[in-house]
């Protein structure tokens, strides 16, 4: 039926009703954290861009995990800052390196109430802040894998709950499967950043790792914007080299990928919703050009609804704290 018999206002005049037929939902489970792990103690070095966000000491982000875990927030994502940085990353495949005592940290705490994810990949430890080893000016895929699995058992057997990939080199999927499997970590799930693209949307993110490339760029590696089938194509051979869960990287332009990678694949999806993503919306609204709690949540909404089991945002503990008033 066509109006005036059929009309969908009827269906959003009272609140309760809205809610009862909302077709999305977000809860705090959706959640994923971001947190940068530095050296020393009782350290906390704000990071410019991205306001509300710190380079965090050890005993530092171990609170902070306590304070997420307060409003609902139960799965961090780690990455590190190192004292010192080599050519080909190996400083971050340490029993000792950053990331690694903070996972034993935070599991010496809070045990597994809280869930840790540990990003792979070497440009926030090497010197030239690329994602491997460099020969005759390039990154050499195959001689990155063998650090990158490498860093990945390490982390493994520090604690941490899930492995994430997110070099975006060929066959690492595989390489990092088969030395958790070998090791007794077969139960240790791989989070695969599968569709990360060459965004300009990481800036911020850059000044908070401290992983700006010295010279050129990560086109080379990372997936070319305007493509959405060769993101397919990723996906697919992440999945048969066995991840357990596929991203895609940044969300906010390339939901449409996000809601392609549904409709395809049988598979927990998470997005990333990016540095330049939040900190955009933190730079419009203390301008007061925006109400940042409503785009925030209207962000995180569009990333769920088009698909996304797991979001990961800077925006985690914010996004709790407004769902826990509701």
């Amino acid at each position: 039926m066509s109006f005036p018999v059929t009309r969908l206002r009827r269906l959003r005049k009272n609140p309760i009703l809205r809610n009862m037929i909302s077709e999305t939902s977000i809860s705090v489970n959706d959640l994923i954290m971001p947190l940068f792990v530095c050296p020393g103690t009782n350290v906390n070095n704000p990071i410019s861009s991205m306001p509300g966000n710190s380079q965090l000491s050890i005993d530092l982000l171990v609170e902070e995990c306590g304070k997420l875990l307060a409003v609902g927030v139960k799965s961090v994502l780690l990455f590190g800052i190192p004292e010192s940085k080599d050519e080909t990353g190996e400083v971050a495949c340490g029993h000792n390196s950053i990331v690694q005592k903070a996972i034993r940290a935070i599991k010496e705490r809070f045990g597994d109430e809280i869930l840790i994810v540990a990003d792979v990949c070497n440009c926030e430890y090497t010197t030239h802040g690329h994602c491997g080893t460099i020969v005759d000016g390039d990154v050499d895929n195959d001689l990155t894998l063998v650090t990158l699995a490498k860093q990945s058992l390490s982390l493994a057997q520090a604690g941490a709950d899930i492995i994430a990939p997110s070099d975006m080199m060929d066959g690492r999927v595989k390489k990092i499967r088969e030395i958790l499997d070998e090791n007794g970590f077969s139960h240790t799930p791989i989070m695969a950043y599968s569709a990360k693209y060459a965004s300009g949307f990481y800036g911020p993110f850059r000044e908070a790792a401290e992983s700006a490339p010295k010279f050129g760029d990560r086109r080379s590696y990372q997936m070319n914007p305007a493509n959405s089938d060769e993101a397919m194509r990723e996906i697919a051979l992440d999945i048969d080299e066995g991840a357990d869960i596929v991203m895609v990287k940044p969300a906010m332009s390339y939901l449409d990928i996000i809601r392609r990678t549904k409709d395809t694949f049988n598979i927990p999806i998470a997005a990333y919703s990016v540095s330049g993503e939040f900190s955009m919306v933190k730079a419009a609204a203390a301008n007061g050009w925006i109400d940042e709690e409503r785009i925030m949540m209207e962000i995180i909404t569009s990333i769920k609804r088009a698909g996304a089991d797991i979001i990961i945002t800077y925006f985690a503990k914010e996004i709790a704290e407004v769902l826990n008033r509701k």
